[in-house]
């Protein structure tokens, strides 16, 4: 079995579920939740970094923001691991992996749900060929790409939500040896 040093963590920030990817440069670095943007795609990928960067829900303000696929998925950075600068990553390789792998998917969906949406790529006014098909694009919006956000919000989020614990029962977890496996860290 693969074990990682850092934990699980999820947060919210900014009114929106967020997931911890590892330290780049010292920085926490935590994957935004999809959010539904006006009313026909998904905005997600977004990678962030915060004025309180140990507690985000207190952040004032986004201190960093990139998207997923310029930071990898591009010249050899294919998960979290191949960035020399990562530190403190909290998935095992096959986890990264499979991460990389719904992102990659997500891109490719979303992009081909953009088209039967708009009927072309949008690279010019007009041409002969209409490709607007609104119900392949809301099967891609409605069902597949809502499936792919589910496993990696499943891959990303600790084996138990901390914050329905109680005190007590973390201790226990803990004297027990099942804490650290709970929190998905080993």
């Amino acid at each position: 079995m693969e074990t990682v040093k850092a934990r699980k963590a999820k947060s919210h920030a900014f009114g929106k579920d967020i997931y911890y990817l590892g330290k780049l440069d010292g920085r926490k670095m935590w994957l935004e939740e999809a959010t539904w943007d006006c009313g026909w795609y998904w905005g997600f990928g977004y990678i962030e970094t915060y004025t309180n960067n140990n507690n985000p829900a207190n952040s004032k303000d986004i201190e960093s923001h990139q998207h997923y696929n310029s930071l990898l998925l591009h010249d050899g950075i294919h998960i979290l691991s191949d960035i020399p600068e990562l530190t403190d990553c909290p998935l095992t390789i096959s986890e990264q992996w499979e991460l990389s792998d719904l992102m990659k998917s997500f891109y490719t969906l979303r992009s081909a749900a953009e088209t039967f949406h708009l009927g072309n790529s949008n690279m010019c006014i007009k041409h002969k060929l209409d490709l607007k098909d609104d119900d392949f694009a809301r099967k891609i919006n409605d069902e597949i790409l809502p499936e792919i956000f589910d496993r990696i919000y499943e891959i990303l989020s600790p084996k138990v939500d901390l914050s329905k614990l109680s005190e007590k029962e973390m201790i226990e977890m803990e004297m027990a040896g099942e804490l650290d496996k709970a929190l998905g860290k080993v």
